[in-house]
């Protein structure tokens, strides 16, 4: 029997049960509303995440590598939005995906590439649907809603040989820097805004629209107004991470994904402790660092090893490659950490955390300290 006690750490671990509840809470928030739910898998990059995640759902998901989208066609998965801006380089792989029967769209908000995709297209042979990027409001990718290039990139994409005109998608990343309730609402309704303007402006020129597609975690959560929408991509609400519960999008007990790890030395003479998870198992992110969130952090929450208690105010106060240093407000808890204690890190953004392991260690539902299998996971691009 595998428990916690006897796995080498650093590792990631998966509370399923955590899992399924978070996955059932977003497809019943979406049941019976016209809206389809498209999950995104960038986080999880995991089929045995994915089938829990599709469960009552359309079977639709959203991937950000073409990799992810090799590997969930390989397990059975055929609608797949690929929601990166799409160059003519990666048509060969694509192509492949639908020679094979995957119904597998695109993203872009450029007429030029949309022409040079085109070509791509004519020369493999396959018709390529492309959804039209907007900017609603994160200020990253995507084309201003309103603006005569949204007509015009449409009627590209629906005139030119190889390509296809599917739809308007947009992500309201912008969410991650709301700090109430009522900016949320706002930005969700921002984002729907931006969408369905798109949408009428392509249908008053006599153009198809058939999919509007939105999606952020706090968006998802916190969107009050459905209309015009036809389906909602989301990912990080699978897992949670702490940055995601200091924005309201779930709760601390929600967070599915931690870092097992090993209490490794002490350092009393600096108030602290060492672990051996340092920021290629935890990642450098600092979200939870931002201004006007309830509580830095660190690079990550401590909590004891079954994930049931967090351990004072600790947390990694200091990452280096292999090393996390543990910190405290106050003075350091060393008796509740031994060296040779066992502690999970709730990550701020467990998306870059999951990225370097290969695989969950998946708890037994009935007994937080044995784990009852591995998933893998697929890496890279």
């Amino acid at each position: 029997m595998t428990t916690l006690a006897s796995l080498e750490t650093p590792c990631l671990i998966l509370d399923g049960g955590r899992l399924e509840r978070n996955a059932a809470r977003m497809t019943g928030r979406y049941a019976g509303t016209g809206v389809k739910l498209r999950p995104h898998m960038k986080t999880a990059k995991s089929i045995d995440v994915a089938r829990i995640a599709l469960a009552g759902n359309f079977g639709g998901i959203t991937v950000s590598t073409l990799k992810e989208a090799e590997y969930f066609a390989d397990h059975g998965i055929d609608d797949i939005i690929y929601a990166v801006g799409l160059v003519p380089e990666k048509l060969s792989r694509i192509a492949r995906l639908i020679r094979r029967g995957a119904q597998l769209t695109g993203i872009t908000d450029s007429s030029a590439m949309a022409e040079a995709i085109s070509r791509a297209a004519v020369a493999e042979g396959v018709m390529v649907d492309l959804l039209i990027e907007l900017d609603s409001g994160e200020r990253r990718g995507g084309l201003i809603a309103g603006s005569a290039g949204v007509v015009d990139l449409g009627r590209a994409l629906h005139d030119l040989p190889g390509t296809r005109l599917a739809g308007v998608l947009t992500h309201a990343g912008n969410s991650y820097h709301c700090r109430s309730l009522e900016d949320l609402y706002r930005v969700a309704e921002e984002e729907r805004l931006v969408a369905v303007t798109a949408a009428d402006q392509l249908r008053a020129a006599g153009l198809p629209c058939a999919v509007v597609s939105v999606g952020s975690t706090p968006t998802a959560v916190h969107g009050q107004n459905f209309d015009g929408l036809t389906e909602m991509r989301c990912g990080v609400y699978m897992f949670g991470d702490v940055f995601q519960h200091e924005i309201a999008s779930h709760g601390l007990e929600d967070i599915a994904v931690s870092v097992l790890a090993t209490v490794i030395g002490h350092r009393p003479d600096l108030n602290a402790a060492l672990i051996d998870a340092g920021g290629l198992a935890l990642s450098k992110d600092r979200s939870t660092g931002a201004p006007g969130l309830a509580e830095d952090v660190g690079f990550g929450m401590i909590m004891d090893e079954t994930c049931a208690r967090r351990i004072g105010r600790v947390r990694v106060g200091h990452v280096y490659q292999e090393h996390g240093m543990l910190v405290s407000d106050g003075l350091f808890p060393f008796d509740d950490l031994p060296v040779g204690a066992r502690v999970r890190v709730l990550p701020n953004h467990v998306c870059m955390t999951a990225a370097m392991y290969d695989g969950y260690r998946v708890l037994d539902m009935d007994d937080p300290r044995r784990v009852a299998d591995f998933w893998p996971r697929v890496n890279g691009w």
